[in-house]
């Protein structure tokens, strides 16, 4: 840790602290971009890669980490259930949302956090002043990314909290995970009570990824997603969405068109990666608009 320059000779200090993403696939991850950048920015020996490891792997590498020369790393789809199991001990917010997403080593022992959560509020504190103060907000799909927003949203104070799914038993199956910890101030729903809903909240997550087009779909490429109807919310209501690829997504494009306050979720994804970082190069970064930028850059690129 420290300087990749020594003090007195002037000379790189060896390659510092390995962390590491994994995923399958994990190509499409900026959270190399991130750390690299945070690396560069304060003088820091370390490194931060890629490792694509496919699921009938996942135990084996986990369990190799520290003989790999790993100090810890991030975990991604399909790997954070597993990563839960493979852990020796997990911090409460693990616990709570049962993934985990960051790995670190406390004496010898692989421990397991998760940083969604944090990075999901710390997101909404920067770009949408007054979330917390919400009394009721609707989250949009129950998958695994949805653990993390309801815990966030509850911790923080929202008042009441409901789910709406496609499939009713999966919204009714996270509201009931959490109900044990936060009684009575969530539930899970249908599609079909998604007006009712909206029109009562003051604040909409969407947890849902945009879907694939269907092979059988003639219509072209080039023509524009349907964006969803948002006319049932209030005109005070806040619009978040936890994808960020595109930036601008049906969902905050529909909120826009509305005049809505709403956020992207670019952050959500930079300010997760803040405790990490601070974890295996042993410096707190500093999360700044021209990272902003260059991730956006990178988005529009492609790449």
């Amino acid at each position: 840790k420290g300087s990749i320059f020594d003090p007195e000779s002037g000379a790189a200090k060896p390659e510092g602290p390995r962390a590491f993403i994994t995923g399958w696939p994990v190509w499409h991850s900026r959270s190399p971009l991130i750390h690299s950048a945070w690396l560069k920015e304060q003088g820091l020996a370390g490194s931060y890669v890629r490792k694509g490891v496919p699921p009938e792997e996942i135990g084996e590498f986990l369990e190799t980490l520290g003989d790999q020369g790993f100090v810890g790393g991030n975990v991604t789809i399909p790997h954070k259930v597993a990563a839960f199991r493979a852990v020796g001990r997990r911090d409460g917010e693990a616990e709570a949302i049962g993934a985990v997403n960051t790995l670190w080593f406390e004496n010898g022992e692989l421990v397991g956090g998760n940083t969604d959560a944090y990075g999901f509020a710390a997101n909404l504190d920067e770009r949408l002043s007054g979330w917390a103060d919400a009394q009721t907000a609707v989250v949009l799909g129950a998958g695994g990314a949805a653990r993390a927003v309801v815990h966030a949203l509850l911790s923080r104070g929202v008042k009441r909290v409901e789910i709406v799914n496609r499939t009713q038993s999966k919204a009714e199956d996270l509201a009931e995970r959490f109900d044990r910890l936060f009684a009575g101030r969530i539930a899970g729903h249908g599609e079909e009570a998604r007006d009712e809903l909206l029109a009562r909240a003051d604040l909409l997550v969407n947890t849902a990824a945009i879907p694939e087009k269907d092979p059988d779909d003639e219509t072209p490429d080039w023509f524009p997603v349907p964006l969803p109807d948002l006319s049932a919310l209030p005109d005070h209501a806040m619009v978040t969405d936890i994808v960020y690829t595109p930036l601008m997504t049906p969902t905050l494009k529909a909120a826009e068109a509305r005049g809505l306050r709403f956020a992207d979720g670019l952050g959500m994804l930079i300010h997760q990666a803040v405790p990490g970082f601070e974890r295996w190069f042993g410096a707190r970064p500093t999360v700044s608009a021209t990272l902003r930028e260059r991730l956006v850059a990178d988005l529009d690129s492609g790449m």
